[in-house]
This record gives structure tokens, sequence and C-alpha cells, in this order.
């Protein structure tokens, strides 16, 4: 029996994968049976459960691909000296990551399909964990980044580091909520956002007091 390539192996993967996202991001995980899984990538069912189990499998599989592309993505800019300001270093990872991501399908899908893994998280442990694994190391990352604003002298020393960093991450997951549900928003919006907002002076502003807001 002629044996089979890793390249060969790595490719059918690949083929799952990519249907199966753009099944889940078309219908929604509870919508589609591993029947549509089969439809949409051309392939039997004994060539695709070689793969994975079943569906619970590949939702896992995504998710842990794209929480892997995104935190590689944020390490090799955490490695630059000074890093990237963050409208352009979020502007060009959302871009990587949310335009033309799936292939054959729609600029929403990967927004949509990263929603969805987020909702899963509330019935799945092994999802739940896997995200709160990503989202533990890009904190690392981004903590990492504004202490490379810090030094390069970007960034003023009167604000944590885990703060900002939650606030950044905070953005990127917005922009991406806002993807999913209304649709066609330009990561230049985002960009252009974040370059103003950083671009405020400090002096002479208003402090708000919590108590006359309540």
């Amino acid at each position: 029996m002629a044996r089979v390539s890793q390249e060969h192996l790595d490719a059918r993967r690949r083929q799952i994968l990519d249907g199966a996202a753009r099944c889940f991001a078309r219908n929604g995980f509870h919508a589609t049976s591993m029947q549509d899984v089969l439809a949409e990538v051309g392939l039997s069912a004994g060539a695709v459960y070689r793969y994975f189990a079943g569906k619970e499998e590949l939702i896992a599989a995504i998710a842990d691909e794209a929480f892997a592309g995104i935190h590689g993505a944020f390490e090799e800019a955490s490695r630059q000296s000074p890093p990237p300001t963050p409208e352009v270093l979020l502007g060009a990872v959302l871009r990587l990551f949310l335009e033309e991501r799936i292939p054959g399908a729609d600029r929403r899908a990967f927004a949509r399909l990263i929603l969805q893994v987020w909702s899963e998280t509330a019935r799945d442990e092994r999802l739940a964990a896997s995200l709160q694994d990503g989202f533990d190391g890009m904190r690392v990352l981004w903590t990492k980044i504004v202490d490379g604003y810090r030094e390069s002298g970007l960034l003023a020393a009167d604000v944590p580091a885990e703060h900002l960093a939650r606030t950044l991450i905070a953005v990127a997951q917005g922009y991406i909520a806002q993807q999913a549900l209304f649709g066609d928003i330009d990561v230049t919006m985002l960009e252009d956002g974040l370059r103003g907002l950083m671009s405020m002076s400090v002096y002479g502003s208003v402090t708000m007091d919590p108590q006359s807001a309540s």
C-alpha cells in the first residue's frame, strides 16, 4: 500500500477545518450536523472521522488554531523595540485574522465564528479552558508590549500595564463583536479611532467625580 505523505494529511485536515468553519459561521454550531460538514468538504465519513471524532473536536481545533495564530502575531510584536503602537498593531492583526480568514466565506465569517466560540464556553469546559489559556497568554503579551512602550518613553508610568493590557484586549474583542453583529466595519475605523484617542491631551482635562455620575 502506498504511504500517504504528511503534506497530504495536513492538506486534508486543512480542507476539513475550512469546510467546518464555513458551516459553523453560516449556520451556527448547533444547527450544523456532521452530515453538513461532510457535504461541504465533499469527503466520506471515514475520511473525516480519521481526523476528528465529531463536531466538538472540530470546534476545539478551530478555536485552538485561532488562539495560536493571534498569540503568535502579538508575540512577534512584543519582541520589537519599540513595539508597534496600538492602532498599528491591532489593525495589522485584525486584518490578518478577520479578512478572508476562511476560504470561500465572506468577510464577517471569522468574526461570527469567534463570537460563537465565546458563547460555547458557557457549556463546554474544554473550550472554556482553552479560551482562558488564550486570554491569559494575551494578557502577558500585551503587558510586555505596554512595558515596551513605557521603556521607549512612549507611555507615562502612572497606569498599571495590566490595566492597559486588558483595555486593549477589550478594544479588539469589541471590534470582533461589531464585525460579527453589524458587518463590514473597516479596520481603518478602529485605527483612526485609536489614533484620535491617543492624540488627546491629558493637560487641562476634566476629571469626572464618580459620585456625581451616580
